[in-house]
């Protein structure tokens, strides 16, 4: 079985799924990201790292067209991304948020949620078409199909998680955005949700942009590591290059502050499962 874990230099990719370029957003007087640009291949993983306040969600927003640059041009697979974007764009770049109960609407099932969003896009008609789905969608996700009828008040964080997981999923993306997907859950189960996003990019071909504050992570998963400071890009690498060895001062910082790095193999099958039963 291919490792999901893939080290790709996405450097050396010339057609890039995902381009950022010379971007800049200002509210007010306020810099909030300052020409910025990035490349993200097809089916990599970029790591987005940095200290609170440098601009990590304000690029994510862009990149999801949650807020629109004030300089700049995005281009997916070689289009250009307007500010306004049709519902095939919204579609194809979906967010993952980091507190999945408060992006999930209490008073909905998980059938309620899916099925909505299944209904809307016009993914799947009639009942017995959208059960199926759904089931499909928490099969891909790794939670038991009973979990349908369940609210999200119900579940466990990382069980949350995966159902968030699994609503950016029903409308066929092919690029995640995931800002701190993991920040908030304990470590046992931070690692089988990094499984999960290791797989999907494998098994689905997603092309992924990871937001996290922790290197860790960012080195069992990435690809490659973009760090921003102010706003601004200060270095752009490989993974194993920048781990190895960061050219910037600030990510000599960051690194040298970092508690635990070591790649980690893949978590056992049945850890995938160690949430609490529903």
């Amino acid at each position: 079985m291919a490792d999901p874990y893939l080290a790709v230099d996405p450097h050396l990719v010339v057609d890039p799924h995902l381009s950022v370029d010379s971007v800049t957003v200002r509210f007010g007087s306020t810099v909030a990201v300052d020409n910025v640009s990035l490349r993200v291949p097809s089916g990599t993983i970029l790591g987005l790292v940095g200290e609170s306040g440098s601009g990590k969600t304000t690029l994510a927003r862009v990149i999801t067209g949650e807020i629109a640059p004030t300089d700049g041009t995005l281009l997916f697979d070689g289009a250009a991304l307007s500010s306004r974007r049709t519902v095939s764009e919204r579609r194809a770049i979906q967010m993952v948020f980091q507190d999945p109960y408060a992006s999930l609407n209490p008073r909905m099932t998980v059938r309620q949620t899916l099925g909505e969003l299944l209904r809307v896009h016009k993914l799947a008609r009639g009942r017995s078409a959208v059960q199926a789905r759904s089931e499909e969608l928490l099969d891909l996700v790794r939670l038991p199909r009973t979990a349908l009828d369940a609210y999200p008040g119900q579940f466990s964080g990382g069980q949350r998680q995966r159902i968030a997981i699994a609503r950016a999923l029903a409308v066929e993306p092919s690029l995640i955005v995931a800002d701190e997907p993991t920040s908030a859950l304990d470590v046992s189960v931070q690692a089988t949700v990094l499984d999960l996003f290791a797989d999907l990019r494998r098994d689905l071909g997603l092309t992924m942009v990871f937001i996290s504050h922790d290197l860790a992570v960012v080195n069992r998963l990435c690809d490659s590591v973009v760090v921003m400071r102010a706003g601004q890009i200060v270095e752009d690498a490989p993974a194993a290059q920048f781990f190895a060895a960061p050219t910037h001062e600030y990510s000599k910082q960051l690194l040298a502050a970092a508690p635990r790095l070591a790649r980690t193999p893949l978590a056992p099958r049945s850890d995938l499962y160690s949430d609490p039963p529903l």
